[in-house]
């Protein structure tokens, strides 16, 4: 399969292998997704495929989109995202993307929004230490010594400080999926993926071979 699909974020719990361990995995709901659009070089200069997830309400979908989207035959659809592909072969518009097309064993890029946690401290963002918490200190959290006075007499770019924590586009690459579940639209990986329970995924064929384990858009 070389385009990926989207899903949600259903939570973590565990799985037990041929061995009996307890191993530790993500439970995706994935699709299925339908095909929007197909791009072709002669059209738009390279070729790609477009497929939407998630129903919504009608009022909630603007004239524009309901126009993309009524050329598929598509239902009103909240999440779009694009895929870069070879060959337009055996793709076909308005056909169902599912979690049929992944196979157990087959490792997978899945990328998200990290959970935002909004205005961070330096211990929290960065790790930083703390500071005594006797002898008269009042320098518990607190950030210390940030720049030199005279010379630079300013703070250089890149100083970690505290700041917006979390809530960024975040790629685990290498995860192996150890179930798919047809009936229910499931996919079972292995180990954590970014995002809290009901955030939207990307999920691709790992690009590269032997990757190591590290809200998708329009």
């Amino acid at each position: 399969m070389s385009i990926g699909i989207l899903g949600k974020k259903l939570g973590m719990s565990q799985f037990f292998d041929d061995q009996g361990r307890a191993v530790p995995v993500t439970l995706i709901e994935a699709g299925p997704c339908r095909i929007t659009q197909m791009k072709t070089s002669d059209t738009d200069g390279y070729s790609a495929v477009q497929i939407g997830f998630g129903e919504t309400r009608e009022k909630l979908v603007n004239k524009p989109l309901k126009g993309h989207l009524s050329k598929s035959g598509q239902d009103f659809l909240r999440y779009l995202k694009e895929y870069r592909v070879d060959d337009l072969e055996g793709l076909q518009l308005g056909a169902s993307i599912t979690v049929g097309n992944f196979e157990v064993g087959e490792k997978v890029d899945v990328s998200g929004d990290t959970m935002g946690r909004g205005f961070s401290g330096y211990q929290k963002r960065h790790g930083f230490s703390r500071g005594p918490m006797s002898h008269g200190s009042k320098n518990h959290r607190e950030p210390g010594s940030t720049g030199a006075g005279t010379t630079p007499g300013r703070i250089y770019p890149g100083k970690r400080m505290a700041g917006r924590y979390g809530g960024k586009k975040v790629t685990t690459r290498g995860l192996k999926i150890l179930k798919v579940d047809n009936e229910r639209n499931l996919l079972v990986v292995k180990g954590s993926v970014p995002g809290k329970p009901g955030s939207l995924l990307n999920i691709r064929p790992a690009n590269r071979v032997g990757a190591m384990p590290s809200k998708g858009g329009k």
